[in-house]
């Protein structure tokens, strides 16, 4: 699959760390510490420390392969390379198809933890959520600089609350609230294992900007190994303040790090918190929508996406098809939210299997493409294996993926094989 998007590199290595953060620390760090914390008491930790372990193979998979081929098709151009252009495809789009669902729910997740902070009803919720949507769109169309540079100021303002937060939280850290340490057994801390898997997907979003990377084989493993020591070191230190403060259970779980907040800034509190959960749940937002937009062009570019999809920006030359279609499927999405037809708890599942395909298919291309390298295949291997045995818990979400594999074999996979059989 050849690269659509051919421009100038122009994201330096702040921007790139900014980039892999953001996409990366999500509005996870809202509500699964406590969550985690309830499953499995103050042994959450553990899980906090595997994970945090786990995912380096995940994420320099993504990180070596991007240094290698950075390309706007991503993880898509990867298995394109590694096996053969049509499974690429359907790898493309599974995650282009995650994004569809995986960007509203971020901005209603967001949107609905300022409204809560604010006592702001639904309609406002709604709004906020579009406005977070739309910001990422127009950001995206007026090209990778600027969205870069606003990324690091939304990436180092939520760095800096949750920091504050946290060390404003020391002092009301009880050692009797790690005790008992492992209330439920060991098998309680591989639930919560798999739940905190979600907290640290976002690596496969980045590897379809790396073709704008001013220095891709530098800067793909450093950004990707900086990135990952950010976001290990803040969800663990989220995590043990949610423990040593007891901010779980009952009703707090979900909520954890926004009483967190409300005590630690006092009367200010909620102000803070819907900043904070605003930027969280911005910046993965941005950083999806740019890695999608180029995906859809780099597949309507190879013939696998309706061509309308591969028009760029005369202005930017970026890729307005990819964003408008985006646009379109976000408006979808928010209308049938709105009609409360489908929750928003449902809608956070539907993404998951494809979200996990798109890392098979990745880690599974890794192994092919890595193979000069025995430190490449070695963790690609080790990713393959960890992200398998995740999909077999993804459940009702695979219905997601096989409909997606149907539709694209009808509608794309035999219009295209029949327009060969004509030119021959």
């Amino acid at each position: 699959m050849q690269d659509s998007l051919k421009t100038k590199g122009i994201l330096r290595l702040p921007q790139v760390v900014a980039l892999y953060t953001g996409a990366v620390l999500g509005s996870g760090i809202l509500i699964l510490p406590g969550l985690a914390a309830e499953l499995a008491g103050p042994a959450s930790l553990i899980a906090w420390g595997l994970m945090a372990v786990l995912v380096v193979p995940m994420a320099l998979t993504m990180g070596l392969l991007s240094a290698r081929y950075p390309d706007a098709g991503g993880v898509s151009s990867f298995v394109s390379k590694a096996f053969n252009p049509q499974l690429g495809s359907l790898i493309g789009w599974f995650f282009l198809l995650s994004v569809v669902v995986g960007a509203p729910v971020l901005a209603l997740t967001g949107a609905g933890y300022v409204c809560a902070a604010a006592s702001l009803g639904d309609t406002f919720r709604l709004l906020i959520a579009i406005a977070i949507l739309s910001a990422g769109i127009l950001l995206n169309y007026t090209g990778m600089k600027i969205t870069g540079q606003v990324q690091v100021a939304v990436v180092l303002t939520t760095i800096i609350v949750i920091i504050v937060t946290l060390f404003g939280s020391f002092t009301a850290i009880e050692p009797a609230n790690f005790t008992p340490f492992m209330p439920y057994g060991w098998e309680s801390v591989g639930h919560a294992s798999a739940v905190l898997f979600w907290c640290f997907i976002g690596w496969e979003a980045i590897s379809h900007i790396s073709g704008e990377f001013e220095d891709p084989q530098r800067d793909a493993i450093r950004g990707t190994l900086i990135a990952a020591a950010i976001i290990s070191i803040l969800y663990f230190l989220t995590a043990f303040v949610v423990v040593g403060t007891h901010s779980y259970g009952q009703a707090l779980s979900d909520v954890s790090l926004v009483h967190i907040i409300k005590t630690s800034f006092g009367p200010s509190g909620a102000i803070v918190t819907g900043v904070a959960a605003l930027f969280i749940c911005m910046a993965p937002a941005i950083a999806y929508i740019g890695a999608a937009s180029r995906l859809a062009c780099s597949l309507a570019t190879n013939g696998f996406a309706p061509h309308l999809l591969a028009r760029r920006s005369e202005k930017y030359h970026t890729p307005l098809g990819g964003l408008l279609f985006l646009s379109v499927c976000f408006t979808i999405l928010l209308i049938v939210f709105s009609t409360r037809l489908v929750s928003l708890s449902t809608l956070i599942q539907i993404p998951s299997g494809t979200f996990i395909l798109t890392y098979i298919g990745g880690c599974a291309a890794g192994i092919v493409l890595l193979k000069d390298s025995r430190y490449g295949v070695m963790i690609s291997v080790i990713s393959l294996v960890l992200t398998i045995a995740i999909f077999l818990f993804v459940g009702w979400a695979v219905m997601y993926p096989l409909v997606i594999t149907i539709c694209w074999y009808f509608f794309i996979v035999i219009p295209r094989h029949q327009r060969e059989l004509l030119k021959q």
